[in-house]
């Protein structure tokens, strides 16, 4: 076999490779891109073993072993279409190991590069290849991700608009339920400071209401115009105008932000209508097609890459840790975790708690041993990646009748 180590920068790579006893054949350092990619598959043939020669190419290409602290872009890819087993190296993991080697802190391209070597040479059992994922799927979770990405930004100028509006405008914060939706947006562009908004006539509430098909409008409007209208503490003319232009600016980055995040949203169902595992996901109650794109691109469709489902349930972070030492045994919440996966589970089995008989009564067998509501939904999320799992191994859509079976018989 040969070993790689692949310490990556954003234009370079720094490679190593070592043979079976962890000889040193070749350093050097890589321009990304395909001129690398081609340079290293020259530096690995140039090395290769004489008995390879006998070898299928992809039997040979098999015999190559990479060490990289990450498991995307398009070198990865590359690398993984080649056939080499490629490992995704966690940058922390990496970092323990490096203080085992050396206690100085010393630190450099070059010894980094020996570590994955060594890494993938001597303690490649402890580690996962680069999932095999399907191109269908990768789009799912590139989607979705960017998706979950531009909402989490939307919140951030919401907070900020909000924030700017309590400083001098607290009368728009009464007026309008939530600062994202069509209709807030279009009067507070007309109307970005008191002023303009005490001059609003009740025809533009009407109409801003009206065109965000909000329902009883006439009503809705006389209470927006009275709040407006209301005499209230005003800040200095110059402060005003400065605090109308931060939220008019915010206003119109917010109403393109949504637009985007529906247009985002569309690209998501596509790319998740289009996967053959789609069905079994939409028929877990709770989960939506937007939710069931974020769990199955975070969870990946390699079917090999869970050998169970306590694998599954360790990755997404629901399965406890125990620390046990001595007499003293502590069982903890798993927080290192794939923080995406974890939200999208954890709102899974809020939104579980509607559609499933056998999710609810769970959830309040949990509350009535004293257990707190987000500790609960962590063990009911738990509870459903095991579903999960067992659905997609089975290559079949969810039971209501069969899922909860099992548990409150043993219970019982």
């Amino acid at each position: 076999m040969l070993f790689v180590g692949d310490d990556w920068a954003e234009d370079h790579h720094d490679v190593e490779l070592v043979d079976d006893q962890g000889r040193i054949l070749v350093r050097r350092r890589l321009p990304e891109g395909l001129g690398g990619v081609s340079r290293l598959h020259a530096l690995l043939a140039e090395h290769a073993p004489q008995e390879w020669a006998d070898l299928d190419p992809a039997e040979a290409a098999g015999q190559v072993m990479v060490g990289i602290e990450t498991d995307r872009g398009p070198w990865v890819a590359a690398l993984v279409a080649a056939g080499y087993t490629v490992y995704g190296m966690n940058p922390m993991s990496v970092a323990r190991y490096r203080q085992r080697h050396s206690t100085s802190g010393a630190k450099s391209d070059t010894a980094d590069a020996h570590l994955l070597a060594e890494i993938v040479r001597l303690d490649r059992a402890h580690h996962r290849p680069v999932a095999g994922d399907s191109a269908t799927g990768e789009a799912v979770k590139v989607s979705a991700r960017a998706h979950q990405s531009m909402i989490w930004d939307r919140t951030r100028h919401v907070l900020r608009l909000r924030s700017a509006l309590r400083e001098f405008f607290p009368a728009a914060l009464a007026a309008f339920e939530d600062l994202d939706e069509p209709d807030t947006l279009a009067l507070l562009a007309q109307a970005p400071d008191p002023d303009a908004a005490a001059r609003l006539s009740r025809a533009k509430i009407v109409r801003a209401l009206t065109a965000a098909h909000r329902r009883d409008v006439p009503a809705r409007a006389e209470k927006i115009r009275q709040v407006l209208t209301a005499p209230e503490l005003r800040q200095p003319g110059p402060v005003q105008d400065a605090y109308a232009a931060i939220v008019t600016s915010q206003v119109a980055l917010i109403t393109v932000l949504n637009a985007q995040v529906e247009a985002l949203g569309q690209v998501v169902a596509k790319h998740f209508g289009r996967h053959r595992d789609a069905d079994i996901y939409t028929s877990l109650p709770g989960l939506s097609v937007t939710l069931g794109a974020r769990i199955l691109g975070e969870f990946g469709d390699d079917p090999h890459r869970y050998p169970d489902a306590k694998g599954r349930k360790a990755y997404a972070g629901t399965a406890p840790i125990t620390r046990a030492s001595g007499t003293r045994r502590v069982v903890l919440a798993r927080y290192a975790r794939n923080r995406r996966l974890g939200d999208a589970l954890q709102q899974w089995a809020f939104c579980s708690l509607r559609g499933s008989p056998g999710a609810r009564a769970y959830y309040k067998a949990l509350r009535a041993r004293k257990i707190g509501h987000q500790a609960a939904l962590r063990q009911l999320a738990n509870r459903w990646v095991g579903i999960l799992h067992g659905c997609l191994r089975q290559r079949t859509l969810y039971d209501e009748n069969t899922a909860w079976q099992h548990h409150f018989n043993t219970a019982a």
